[in-house]
């Protein structure tokens, strides 16, 4: 979606033609006529768009019947999502958007007015070149819509890594502290035991989670509590929530889990 809303930026009414409803189709289709590449895409993308349409005409009774029947065919199930991006996701997955883009920005006069981002001679070329990494990647499942578009929280890369752990080393015991904090073992009261617990999941705290977001952290911040006394280095982060930012530091000797006596 943002790279077609790039791609609309300003385009010239014929370029877009007059009567397409679909600028971006429009667009793609006049550059295929001089780009053998992006011809290529729009040769694919009809073929979808002819899959498509012949799934919405079968009768539905019929579908899970050829799927069952025969194990070679491979007509993609398109969601809505997919179909409205159809050119921009199919460049993408055919890992060509970028050399498209940039066939774009080197001939936007064709296609742009002046002001247009692609035609700005530092946003174009920029464009084309965030767009190669995304080309080299290898598309064999995309996400749906289930997945809410978000990356696995750091709370469950953590405990993926640590049910791999447990499973991989038979030595390793079930559950070892977090971040090196060391639970100690009181004879009489839990006091220092609460302590400990409290401090893991402070530490535990200051790490990208699902609730907060870790924008800025810096190690050795030397902070001063009293004039009598020497600055201590420690950890310095900035965590936003859903409503508040909060800083936070945090001494060495707790992230270490080595506080020992000290206050």
């Amino acid at each position: 979606g943002v790279v077609e809303a790039c791609l609309l930026h300003m385009l010239k009414r014929r370029a877009a033609g007059f009567l397409r409803t679909d600028k971006v189709a429009a667009l793609f289709t006049k550059v295929g006529k001089t780009f053998v590449v992006a011809g290529d895409v729009c040769k694919k993308v009809q073929e979808l768009q002819q899959q498509v349409e012949g799934r919405k005409n079968q009768p539905s009774g019929q579908e899970p019947l050829k799927r069952q029947g025969s194990t070679t065919s491979k007509t993609p199930v398109l969601t809505p999502q997919a179909i409205k991006h159809i050119w921009v996701r199919t460049a993408l997955i055919e890992k060509v958007l970028d050399k498209i883009v940039q066939y774009i920005v080197d001939n936007c006069s064709k296609y742009y007015e002046k002001e247009a981002l692609l035609a700005d001679p530092v946003c174009g070329p920029i464009l084309a070149s965030l767009l190669v990494g995304p080309c080299a990647l290898e598309y064999t499942k995309l996400k749906t819509a289930d997945h809410y578009w978000t990356d696995p929280s750091a709370d469950e890369l953590v405990q993926r890594h640590r049910i791999h752990g447990v499973h991989g080393r038979q030595d390793s015991p079930s559950k070892r502290p977090a971040l090196g904090i060391r639970k100690r073992h009181s004879s009489g009261s839990t006091s220092e035991d609460r302590f400990a617990a409290s401090a893991r999941e402070y530490v535990e705290s200051l790490h990208q989670n699902s609730r907060t977001h870790l924008l800025y952290g810096k190690n050795n911040v030397l902070v001063q509590p009293k004039d009598d006394l020497e600055a201590i280095p420690g950890y310095l982060s900035l965590h936003q929530s859903a409503d508040s930012l909060t800083l936070k530091w945090t001494p060495n000797q707790l992230m270490n889990g080595t506080l020992g006596d000290s206050e």
